[in-house]
């Protein structure tokens, strides 16, 4: 009778085969408790926020949308700049109505929030301030013209939708006198006529993005002192003209990761360098991110590289970055990141699509944990990184994530403990409207395996998922979602699972309603 022969004695390639066929174990679940998450402090209710470009309010040219019938091609690294238009990089739109119900509809629905109009492009806007038409052409000094029309429908909407709005003023040649210094002539008309029809302007930055200054339109060879004694001169005007008003700054982008192509000729000034030149004038500290810019620009983002933990933890390495200096020049007070999406330069293609939602979420669900009060998306409705198509409205997979944060992500951030897994991220806040209830988000970033959390209550399940990454089509609990022709929306229906084991498919992206978790920092 023959014996088969211990495994001790078997080759050693064969002992490698079979270990290599044996199927994996599946990671054990990872047990939370919700009850006993601790605070780690609170966020502003209009924390999930956006951007509505001032160059979509006067009409002019905005980056390129992407299409499939004829994409715009990766570009070359240049100095791009609203005063420097490419026919490869910008296209005309005119003013986007915001009078259309279906936008004001899909708006509100993100309420509360802030309405921040700015961009490059308002550094050098020319407040026509009479009720006439449009200049056919702006005054020296500006590249384009905001009539009084255009400005009160800026506030009716932000009014209908319940969106505070933020803004920031021209500082371009036009707006300075004779020796170059920032006058608040334009500013101020601004202001008077906004107060004159009811209007309130909640909060403010100085001017778009001082740390590429000169590309943004101010003068050229502009300097950090430069703008540390405009900066004053403007904290001295809103002081006097509106005191109600945030004083946000420096508003600085560009620094903690590499941003642009290296070969990439721009001058840039150091928000170090802005800090210490403006002194402490700001209530808030104000920053922009962007984790690349858009191939327009010299970038490339793969879908791959859009899971990455290097690419997801892009978003606290530059909040890492500015929050030390605003405890070093600004002690006490909050910061806000007032413009941000998947990439600079209108986004790729990728920024409409499901693959970006694991980006975006996780960046708001991080920034909350490190105390960051106000996240503003980019855009609302234009280019490739708006929240809706700005041809059909059609909402795209970031806008039903973050209506779904909305509605489920309170202001008391909690600590659901560390996953120590890389494609697990977990985010906890207290659950609105349910004393003691919390609310969970779980991102499974894993292309292959599925992730188990044990869960001790019985929970309200969201989950979002896509028929691919690359789709623009998000389904939730399996059904696809799209709104309807007037802008109202369909009934977010969860799943109500038992306590116990819950699965998480691969990219997948699972909220979890737990109105019974008890949690004391909730009540």
């Amino acid at each position: 009778m023959s014996r088969r022969p211990s495994r001790c004695c078997l080759p050693l390639a064969f002992i490698l085969l079979l270990a290599a066929a044996a199927p994996a174990q599946p990671s054990p679940p990872l047990k939370l408790d919700p009850s006993t998450m601790p605070s780690r402090g609170h966020i502003d209710p209009r924390y999930l926020s956006f951007n509505i470009e001032m160059v979509e309010v006067t009409g002019g040219r905005f980056w390129r949308p992407y299409r499939s019938s004829a994409p715009t091609p990766p570009q070359q690294p240049s100095a791009h700049s609203p005063a420097t238009p490419d026919a490869n990089l910008y296209e005309y739109r005119p003013p986007i109505d915001l009078a259309n119900p279906r936008l004001r509809k899909l708006a509100a629905a993100l309420g509360p929030s802030y309405m921040r109009v700015s961009g490059s492009w308002a550094n050098s806007t020319w407040f026509q301030n009479n009720d006439q038409p449009a200049a056919a052409q702006s005054p020296s000094g500006f590249r384009t013209v905001l009539t009084r029309s255009e400005w009160k429908g800026v506030l009716d909407f932000s009014h209908a939708i319940d969106a505070r709005l933020v803004s920031s003023v021209a500082v371009s040649s036009g707006a300075r006198d004779a020796q170059g210094v920032w006058t608040p002539a334009q500013a101020k008309a601004l202001y008077d006529y906004t107060k004159s029809i009811g209007g309130h302007i909640a909060a403010t930055e100085f001017m778009n993005e001082p740390t590429f200054a000169t590309m943004g339109g101010a003068p050229a060879n502009y300097t950090a002192a430069d703008y540390g004694r405009d900066a004053k001169l403007f904290a001295a005007f809103l002081h006097q003209e509106s005191p109600g008003t945030l004083y946000l700054g420096p508003g600085s982008i560009g620094e903690g990761i590499s941003l642009l192509p290296t070969n990439m000729p721009l001058h840039m000034i150091s928000s170090k360098d802005l800090l210490e030149a403006s002194g402490p004038v700001f209530d808030v500290f104000s920053y922009h991110f962007y984790g690349s810019v858009s191939r327009r620009c010299g970038g490339h983002i793969t879908v791959d590289q859009a899971l990455s933990t290097d690419w997801l933890n892009r978003t606290h390495t530059v909040e890492a970055f500015y929050a030390g200096l605003r405890d070093q020049y600004l002690p006490g007070k909050s910061i806000w990141l007032t413009e941000t999406g998947e990439a600079a330069c209108g986004g790729d293609p990728l920024a409409a699509q499901f693959v970006d939602t694991f980006r975006f979420l996780n960046q708001l669900g991080t920034l909350a944990q490190r105390g960051v009060q106000v996240v503003m998306r980019n855009t609302l409705a234009s280019s490739d990184y708006g929240l809706l198509d700005e041809q059909t409205l059609n909402p795209r997979p970031d806008y039903w994530a973050a209506l779904i944060w909305k509605r489920l992500m309170g202001t008391t951030v909690l600590d659901p403990g560390s996953t120590n897994d890389p494609s697990l991220r977990l985010y906890a806040q207290c659950l609105p409207n349910h004393k003691g209830g919390v609310a969970l988000l779980a991102l499974n970033t894993d292309q292959h395996s599925t992730r188990t959390l044990a869960i001790p209550t019985a929970a309200d399940r969201t989950t979002l998922t896509a028929p691919d990454l690359t789709s623009t089509t998000i389904l939730l609990n399996g059904a696809p979602l799209d709104a309807n022709p007037d802008g109202s929306l369909p009934a977010l229906r969860a799943d109500r699972i038992p306590a116990g084991d819950l699965t998480l498919a691969p990219l997948s992206i699972t909220f979890l309603a737990l109105p019974h978790a008890w949690n004391p920092a909730c009540r």
